[in-house]
């Protein structure tokens, strides 16, 4: 088994998620998250000031599928979260230690 984590701009989550949905997977973590990368973060203008941010929000998903379906799954994610621009996101692509997993 391989364990997917997916970490994209929070408007492109919902798309992810159906992409993983259409593949027939019904189980996975979502969480907010803030990245920090080649985006540097922004400046925002609050009462007449400027400070900047330097942690952009995120989402994190994390998927567990079979070997042979990480290729498959991390091409739809890749196509359905990339917009081209900078920051788009990560996926993440673990092996887990054991043949199967536990459920409880």
């Amino acid at each position: 088994m391989k364990q997917l984590t997916v970490v994209v701009k929070p408007f492109r989550a919902e798309s992810v998620l159906k992409a993983i949905a259409e593949m027939g997977l019904s189980t996975f973590v979502v969480r907010e998250a803030k990245g920090y990368s080649r985006q540097k973060g922004y400046l925002e203008r609050y009462a007449g000031s400027e400070y900047s941010l330097a942690f952009l929000p995120k989402v994190e998903i994390t998927v567990w599928i079979e070997d042979a379906d990480a290729p498959e799954m991390n091409e739809k994610i890749v196509s359905v979260a990339r917009t081209g621009r900078i920051g788009d996101g990560k996926v993440f692509v673990t092996p887990l230690a054991w043949p199967g997993a536990l459920e409880f």
